[in-house]
């Protein structure tokens, strides 16, 4: 781990489209966790107000209107039309969210090492693509059976066979992902197993020697 915050144990938690990250950092937030969600903080910056809309209607013009910066925030149907299948295009938006994210990340750490919580999560999907497992002192993997994932994803709405494919090829496999984790917190085994591993993790880093 590359930045310290006090005594606070950084636990970093990721997973691959469909695994149940998000069920997972849910099951945090209620055992008393505070959680960093990175999509959480996207979705604010693209949306109304948000710090990213200027920069991104200039990189993308017209995702936010044929008037510019509106009072709903990015078009995020147009702005996927504008990245999906085009890594040059994605990069661009990375330069301008990635930084931002960083800075939101790192307030939201200093703020819980201020109150000296014994522990902290951080919600990224692309947590190792991304080299966030640097800020953090282990991380959990959610992981579930490749056909469960593949069920989950295809009944979401909008979703189909080709754009699952999409969404895999620009993520680290599970298989990958397991093997560089701490932490596998299987969700193919019913959501009562999932929640007692977590319940574990969590009593763990709270009783540890610091």
């Amino acid at each position: 781990m590359t930045t310290s915050f006090g005594p606070t144990f950084i636990l970093g938690l990721t997973g691959s489209i469909g695994m149940g990250k998000t069920t997972a950092a849910n099951a945090f937030r209620l055992l008393g966790v505070p959680v960093h969600d990175a999509d959480g903080v996207v979705h604010r910056l693209l949306g109304p107000g948000g710090r990213a809309l200027d920069q991104v209607e200039a990189a993308f013009p017209g995702v936010t209107g044929p008037g510019g910066i509106d009072p709903g925030g990015i078009d995020r149907k147009r702005l996927g039309d504008h990245v999906f299948d085009d890594p040059a295009a994605l990069k661009r938006l990375e330069k301008i969210l990635h930084p931002l994210v960083s800075i939101a990340r790192n307030k939201f750490l200093q703020q819980v090492a201020k109150r000296r919580q014994p522990m902290a999560l951080l919600d990224v999907p692309l947590l190792f693509e991304t080299g966030g497992e640097k800020m953090c002192h282990a991380v959990a993997v959610v992981s579930a059976p490749a056909f469960l994932q593949r069920i989950r994803v295809l009944g979401r709405p909008g979703m189909n066979a080709e754009k699952f494919r999409s969404i895999l090829a620009k993520q680290m496999p599970d298989l990958e992902k397991r093997r560089r984790g701490d932490i596998v917190i299987e969700t193919g085994l019913g959501r009562a197993r999932s929640l007692r591993q977590i319940k574990n993790i969590v009593r763990v880093i709270k009783t540890r020697d610091h």
